[in-house]
């Protein structure tokens, strides 16, 4: 049989969602739609794909062996399309960690690199964007890879490489005790409360490093931002937070940043892509990172002196 691509595109979109309404959105497809290219292929394949069930969808064995041949084959026919058209996709970029300020990692390697087309946008969190690299609804992914282990993605064969340690500061209002010292400890910090800016389910890394050095946490309300975050921080002097040490603070903060030593601690940035069918754009970006991080040191870690979550460290 040939295999209809329209077809098969409905059946990745399905997969990568298990939702049929929210993959024929991803489509700009009715849903009655996307469900009869679904069913024409089933029919033509001769199995089925789905088991679908009150309001749920899963994919049966066989939808599970056709999977990463379909998504060869959708990526063969748009590879197949812009030679013909001589058309170089931008390369997409899907970037998440915002309160870690990634673009400012992200453009150092990039400016390396002026040549090579990127589209770069911010993503909702990791497992938003591995499910847009397994949709191929983007081509890499940049961010702190937590938990990777645990999405079903890796069984997709993604890959991902480290690229960079960034040593992260205490960030706390004038009146707190601390504010005047030069350096600080994180065990000197159980007094204090960890300022969350969302839920910290959602901050892997503020929960980590609150567990390791028994800190207690609290949450705002609402993540409105950088500047709200930090004027929340002012505004009480039991409260401290955690960002990269040399980000720039907006001129009207009223925070100051403090280095933390004893350890120091370091958010481990990564590169995230599909290991199969690559876009050509993926290795000049490897070797930007690579060449940025090897005169800035971005990958040094110091046994002893820094600190990484277990998860990190897995990736050293």
């Amino acid at each position: 049989m040939d295999l209809d691509l329209a077809q098969v595109r409905a059946f990745l979109a399905a997969a990568g969602r298990l939702h049929f309404g929210q993959a024929a959105d991803d489509l700009s497809l009715s849903q009655q739609a996307l469900s009869k290219r679904i069913a024409r292929l089933e029919s033509e394949l001769g199995v089925q794909l789905f088991l679908r069930g009150g309001h749920t969808v899963e994919l049966t064995e066989a939808g599970h062996r056709f999977l990463e041949p379909a998504r060869q084959a959708v990526a063969a026919g748009d590879r197949a399309v812009a030679a013909a058209r001589h058309v170089a996709r931008p390369l997409r970029i899907d970037y998440f960690g915002h309160l870690f300020a990634p673009m400012r990692t992200l453009r150092q390697a990039l400016d390396r690199v002026p040549d090579l087309p990127v589209e770069a946008g911010p993503g909702r969190d990791l497992p938003s964007v591995t499910e847009a690299l397994d949709r191929a609804a983007t081509d890499v992914g940049f961010g702190r890879l937590h938990r990777l282990s645990d999405t079903p993605s890796t069984a997709a064969g993604l890959t991902h490489r480290l690229v960079r340690l960034e040593p992260v500061d205490l960030v706390i209002g004038a009146e707190h005790p601390l504010a005047t010292r030069s350096e600080v400890r994180p065990s000197e910090l159980r007094t204090s409360i960890l300022w969350c800016p969302a839920a910290l389910e959602r901050l892997d890394f503020y929960q980590r490093f609150a567990e390791a050095f028994g800190i207690t946490t609290a949450s705002s309300p609402a993540n409105l931002g950088l500047d709200n975050f930090l004027d929340q921080i002012a505004a009480d002097s039991d409260r401290f937070g955690l960002l990269p040490a040399d980000i720039e603070l907006p001129d009207r903060a009223r925070v100051r940043c403090v280095p933390l030593v004893g350890p120091t601690p370091l958010y481990a940035w990564s590169v995230l892509w599909r290991g199969a069918d690559p876009h050509p754009g993926v290795e000049p970006l490897l070797r930007a990172f690579a060449d940025a991080g090897g005169s800035s040191r971005w990958l040094e870690y110091r046994p002893g002196k820094d600190w990484l979550p277990d998860a990190d460290q897995e990736s050293l």
